[in-house]
């Protein structure tokens, strides 16, 4: 029998954003096949009737569902879908100990966990369901796409793999064997230490004071998590980060191995400005090479959008809200 952690939740509106009258809303647990109890946001369409279609979303990699996947959810919801924004494992309002850890199976099976939930409501069609990542939660949501066949649409937006930056480093600058051996060290010392105090030493956020020499994507994470924009008490890159220790098993694999074999539609969204945008790019270039089920994916690239512009629309509104809408209509009928 599943037990449910009790989790004592928040019940008034807390977000970065605000709150929309087109839906209704509400705090929702479920549990993981870890034992975890999921914390998430539901978000329904006001006098919706029928079986909906419904949509699991979460990321960026280290915040949390107050503030990007929550508006990706709401927005959702506001043209019919029935979605929740949920926070990981060990992060958030949901459970899991230590806190600020992270581990890709588990980061998978979080979002397997929110299509069982969503598969059992009785407001949902259990054929129709699609998930969306932000960021790192993109390319885990990438990864879910290659196990679980009954997802039938995935989006990622301003997609990070998290493989790839912890054994390459940032844009590959460190994809050397002595540099993954110094890595290696790192982490490892960090081990012991956290073993010996008995307490699990945090990497810390988004860097704060922000040095006036730091490279423009880290201004624009400071600008998004540092900033009334988007702070969140709850949110790991708005205050201490993830524990220092928590990278170790993203270290040692690579995501999207059967990425060419996703039978299911793929949007992967990006824009060109963003630091990251390389890493869409390769990923959705290794999936339709040689793959017999190229037809149904997508790569949108979005001229003039940094990393951070599709966390929250930046100040152009330029999330593609309606592409979304039309992929996830398209694919979820």
């Amino acid at each position: 029998m599943m037990k449910t952690e009790e989790l004592k939740l928040t019940q008034e509106w807390d977000k970065v954003f605000p709150k929309s009258e087109k839906v209704d809303h509400k705090k929702v647990t479920f549990v993981n096949h870890f034992g975890i109890t999921l914390a998430a946001d539901m978000y329904t369409p006001k006098d919706a009737d029928g079986k909906l279609p419904a949509i699991a979303v979460s990321g960026p990699f280290g915040a949390c569902k107050e503030q990007s996947s929550g508006l990706y959810a709401q927005t959702m919801a506001e043209r019919g879908f029935l979605t929740v924004a949920f926070d990981p494992s060990f992060t958030g309002e949901s459970g899991g100990f230590p806190r600020a850890m992270h581990s890709p199976d588990i980061d998978v099976e979080d979002f397997q966990a929110a299509v069982d939930f969503l598969s059992v409501q009785e407001n949902v069609d259990p054929e129709r369901i699609g998930i969306m990542g932000i960021c790192g939660w993109g390319g885990m949501a990438l990864q879910t796409a290659c196990i679980d066949t009954r997802v039938k649409a995935t989006v990622t937006s301003t997609m990070y793999d998290m493989s790839r930056v912890a054994g390459n480093g940032y844009f590959d600058a460190a994809d050397n064997e002595e540099a993954r051996h110094q890595a290696r060290i790192a982490v490892n010392t960090q081990r012991t230490q956290d073993y010996k105090t008995g307490e699990y030493v945090r990497a810390g956020g988004v860097v704060d004071p922000l040095p006036e020499d730091a490279p423009y994507f880290v201004k624009d994470y400071y600008d998004y998590y540092k900033t009334p924009r988007g702070y969140h008490p709850r949110s790991l890159n708005s205050n201490d980060g993830w524990a220092a220790s928590a990278g170790t098993s993203l270290m040692n694999m690579r995501l999207f191995t059967y990425a060419k074999e996703i039978r299911s539609a793929v949007l992967m969204i990006h824009g060109d400005k963003a630091h990251s945008c390389y890493m869409s790019r390769d990923a959705y270039a290794d999936m339709v090479k040689d793959s017999k089920y190229a037809d149904n994916k997508e790569l949108c690239i979005i001229p003039g959008v940094s990393h951070t512009d599709l966390y929250d629309g930046g100040e152009g509104n330029c999330i593609p809200f309606d592409k979304i809408e039309a992929f996830m209509k398209e694919n979820l009928k």
